[in-house]
């Protein structure tokens, strides 16, 4: 495949006019062609008027064609071939082997939400019948079915340019619902992001879709995202990045005239907790599966264990002494992108200058700042520094930790009531731990979106049971996931239909049931017809 630079709209190519930019190796700094140019609101109205236009035969189209659309995408992808690890390779320095594993989960994505839509039973359809003889009061048929809810912006994560980028999860799963989407294509990799948008369009054409579906457009800068999300047509937004961009993308969305949802997933600190058992029964163990955790994918996952704390004792430091080593042991890697080496470098400067925190831990070999490398950081201090410094309690992306002494169980439970909202939290301990520190789970319920033990929060599995959120300010609604099937849910609504006559229902509405969909039929859930 040809890269070509162009903004993609509604299968198009538009040439860029202005303010052309280039990805670079992150690890050896080379440009890449093509150039990519700075999309404006000239392209953003385009694109989202394509994607209005689009959206009845969109969400018309049924099931079937839906889900065959996925599938054809999924093999669109495939067929991409080396090449599109080849330019993800080059534009992240993710490893072949990462990257091949996130092609393969993007590939699962689209065909687990094809199977979801064509079952039907997601889309919570609900029926109570008509009973005209009722007294004293005669009950009318009411019945309610999730339905799209129209053109959706997404922005795609630098860290998973597959599996989170231009065909990640928000984008399968809006389109699964019936709603076009337009994507902010990600600066650092728009090669990757071409490549796969043309897929897009490969598989919208094999399905008879209209390419209206479906757009791409490209910048550096803030300016086209704000464009996008104040779009009086975009009815929702799914983001996943940095607090700041998310909160004033999310403030945008907030205050249009008509305020629209946002569902930003911005990351936390992923606290970890161990408890006095686990720490004497296999603490090595632990120590070497945190820093395994802390410096996968080289820090650049939002789940990373960023703090830990466990109880002051000779079990914690021999947890500190294993992890040393491990972490010594670690190479350092290149980064995404120059942006983020530097920001990791300079937030882990920050923490340096820190008095009572103390650096236990840093990989051997230097770091190679020309080739944008990270070196594995840990630090320790006492939960009375950590809750003194807000800069210890924010996230530095990147393959960095720091261990937190506590004195008691009250110490821990003091740190776990003030934590701001976290997409994870983790406990390592026995069955007796549980017990006795149940307290702990408890806050933690009030505090997580996902709760993990004797396990690490990196690896986030895409099933029906994930939820990927949590309070703010980790993600802006606490409701929704942004991986696994039930991250649909974000981009519908239900809809009540009374008195309608049968023929003139949705499908999942009508008294007969072909697909044997899951209903709630008279406060009864079967798969049984209605009528």
């Amino acid at each position: 495949m040809t890269l070509t630079g162009n903004h993609l709209i509604a299968g198009h190519d538009i040439e860029p006019e202005s303010h052309l930019f280039r990805a670079s190796n992150p690890a050896t700094g080379a440009e890449m062609e093509p150039a990519y140019g700075e999309a404006d609101a000239k392209l953003a109205d385009a694109a989202l008027k394509e994607a209005d236009a689009a959206f009845d035969d969109l969400r018309m189209a049924t099931a079937g064609t839906r889900a065959a659309f996925l599938e054809s995408l999924a093999d669109e992808i495939l067929a991409l071939g080396d090449a599109l690890l080849d330019r993800a390779h080059a534009e992240t320095g993710l490893p072949m082997a990462r990257l091949t594993g996130e092609r393969g989960r993007t590939i699962f994505q689209c065909k687990t939400f094809a199977a979801l839509i064509r079952d039907g039973s997601w889309a919570d359809a609900r029926i109570d019948t008509a009973i005209p003889d009722r007294q004293p009061l005669p009950k009318p048929d009411v019945r309610r079915v999730m339905q799209p809810l129209g053109p959706v912006v997404v922005f795609g994560a630098s860290n998973f340019p597959f599996a989170i980028g231009v065909v990640g999860t928000d984008t399968v799963c809006a389109l699964a619902a019936g709603c076009p989407v337009v994507v902010k294509g990600h600066p650092a990799h728009p090669g990757t992001c071409e490549m796969l948008a043309r897929a897009v369009y490969a598989a919208l054409e094999k399905t008879g879709l209209p390419k209206g579906c479906f757009s791409v457009v490209n910048g550096r800068g803030n300016a086209i995202g704000v464009e996008l999300v104040k779009h009086p047509v975009t009815r929702a937004v799914g983001f996943t990045g940095s607090l700041k961009g998310g909160r004033a993308l999310f403030d945008v969305a907030c205050a249009r005239p008509e305020p629209i949802p946002f569902y930003g997933e911005m990351g936390s600190v992923n606290p970890v907790f161990l408890l006095p058992g686990a720490l004497k029964e296999r603490g090595q163990a632990i120590a070497e599966g945190y820093i395994q955790s802390v410096t996968l994918g080289v820090g650049q996952f939002c789940t990373n264990p960023a703090v830990v704390l466990g109880l002051n004792n000779p079990d914690l430091q021999n947890f500190l002494q294993h992890a040393a080593t491990s972490a010594a042991a670690v190479a350092p890697q290149p980064m995404l992108h120059r942006g983020i080496c530097d920001a990791y470098n300079a937030g882990t400067a920050v923490w340096k200058t820190i008095k009572g925190l103390e650096s236990v831990g840093e990989s051997a070999a230097p770091a190679n700042s020309d080739a944008t490398q990270a070196a594995c950081r840990i630090f320790s201090t006492t939960l009375d520094v950590l809750e003194a410094n807000e800069e210890l309690q924010r996230e530095v992306f990147g393959p960095c930790s720091i261990v937190t002494r506590c004195e008691s169980l009250e110490e821990m439970l003091r740190f776990a009531g003030s934590l701001e909202g976290q997409l994870t939290a983790t406990i390592h301990g026995t069955a007796e731990d549980l017990k006795d520190y149940a307290p702990l789970v408890r806050a933690l319920e009030r505090k997580a979106g996902r709760i993990i033990f004797n396990g690490f929060p990196t690896g986030i599995e895409p099933c029906a049971s994930m939820h990927h959120g949590g309070p703010s300010p980790a993600a802006t609604h606490s409701f929704f996931t942004s991986i696994g099937t039930a991250s649909i849910y974000r981009f519908v609504r239900p809809v009540c239909y009374q008195g309608f006559p049968d023929e003139a229902l949705p499908g999942l509405l009508q008294n007969q049931n072909p697909g044997s969909a899951f209903r709630l039929v008279n406060s009864e859930l079967t798969q049984a017809d209605a009528g």
